[in-house]
């Protein structure tokens, strides 16, 4: 796709902040359109005026077309939808709704994020659990034919299979589909964090075959930021309590009784964020009026090209994997701290961020690598975006 085919003008008009910055910080927190905006502030306006109980009745069809936009987004029931604060919270209530016996597998990428790893430590040290790291491939993403050789051999049975779709410290794709064809040949259940990769191309729960699904509003769907949802499968549901309850998640039925209710929404609590929720819900519908499908081959394009312009620099190593790759661009300049590049970048109007070892040490300590600077393209991005980075970086040392 040549970059000129993009209605770019239209992108970049509802984008003020392109005006401003070159912003390549989409995988942090992606620039939201003036549609999301004008949404969140016209309800919490209309909070202030007539009260925030009243302004979300009034609001109630704003709301449920929420998950009628995220249930055509992931192509799933709107029942199967919970609408949370973050995407950390929709991972941790499907992750901590599972019960563990000693002896329990968690099977996991390499290339895992560091808050989902210290759940499972946790939850490992409580239950007598054990967690074991999938190896990748040659490529670096993770490997299938590992995973099911992990199904076949080890002590104790595989009670979960939990991976994060596009890890934060690069740019590589995990096999999400090859991932649920091998889990539900093997009859185990499959958490896929999809905080990086819902908003910047399809997914589509069915043809993945994942049970739970945690994803976030502020990325690549250019969403509020403390928005997220889950994706729990229907037929999950009865068989994955949530770690707390309250009375929107469960009924108070009798003075020694309570029923959990029977949707996803058992993963909610009563009070949210309406104004969020109602700006999720439009960001949801804008990414859908631009197409999943083009919106993927533009950032593909601009992050492919990035690449290119960050090889060709003395002293920049590019440091993605993968068989594919999107958006995310990660390198390190020679002898200079990833953070020291960030700051350089910061002060010549270009956002980016750094991806620490700590968020990865089960990848990035593997692989010998320092902390990484982190470019995100989207699709409101130009060529003199990715030039002024350039331009802006700092000389090898």
């Amino acid at each position: 796709m040549e970059l000129t085919q993009f209605d770019l003008e239209r992108a970049r008009h509802d984008t003020p902040g392109t005006a401003h910055v070159a912003h390549l910080n989409n995988a942090g927190a992606a620039l939201p359109p003036t549609q999301v905006t004008d949404a969140v502030i016209a309800h919490l306006r209309r909070e202030a005026e007539i009260g925030g109980y009243e302004a979300a009745a009034e609001a109630r069809d704003q709301v449920e077309h929420t998950y009628d936009a995220i249930s055509r987004l992931i192509g799933c029931s709107t029942d199967e939808v919970a609408v949370v604060e973050n995407a950390t919270r929709a991972w941790d209530m499907a992750f901590y709704g599972i019960e563990f016996a000693p002896g329990d597998r968690i099977l996991t990428a390499r290339a895992e994020y560091s808050s989902n790893v210290i759940a499972f430590l946790q939850v490992a040290a409580r239950s007598g659990a054990v967690v074991e790291v999938v190896e990748n491939d040659e490529s670096g993403q993770l490997s299938v034919s590992d995973l099911s050789d992990k199904f076949d051999n080890g002590e104790g049975p595989v009670k979960l299979v939990a991976v994060t779709h596009v890890p934060t410290q690069g740019g590589l794709v995990n096999p999400a589909i090859e991932i649920g064809a091998a889990t539900r040949e093997a009859g185990v259940p499959y958490l896929l964090d999809a905080c990086q990769s819902v908003g910047q191309f399809r997914v589509d729960v069915d043809e993945i075959g994942c049970d739970f699904l945690s994803a976030t509003g502020r990325k690549y769907l250019r969403g509020p930021r403390g928005t997220g949802f889950l994706y729990v499968r229907a037929n999950m549901l009865e068989h994955l309590e949530p770690p707390f309850l309250d009375l929107h998640a469960a009924a108070w039925t009798a003075p020694d009784r309570y029923q959990i209710r029977p949707d996803a929404r058992r993963f909610e609590n009563w009070e949210t964020n309406y104004a969020g929720k109602i700006g999720l819900g439009v960001a949801v519908d804008y990414a859908l009026s631009w197409g999943i499908e083009a919106i993927e081959e533009r950032i593909n394009v601009l992050a492919g090209r990035l690449r290119q312009m960050l090889g060709d620099v003395d002293g920049v190593t590019v440091h993605d994997q993968g068989q594919r790759q999107c958006g995310i661009v990660t390198f390190t300049v020679e002898g200079v701290p990833s953070q020291e590049v960030q700051q350089r970048l910061a002060e010549r109007g270009v956002n980016v961020s750094v991806s620490l070892v700590e968020y990865a040490r089960l990848d990035l300590s593997h692989r010998g690598l320092p902390d990484l600077a982190r470019a995100s393209v989207h699709y409101y991005n130009t060529e003199e975006d990715l030039q002024r980075l350039i331009d802006a970086l700092p000389k090898p040392r």
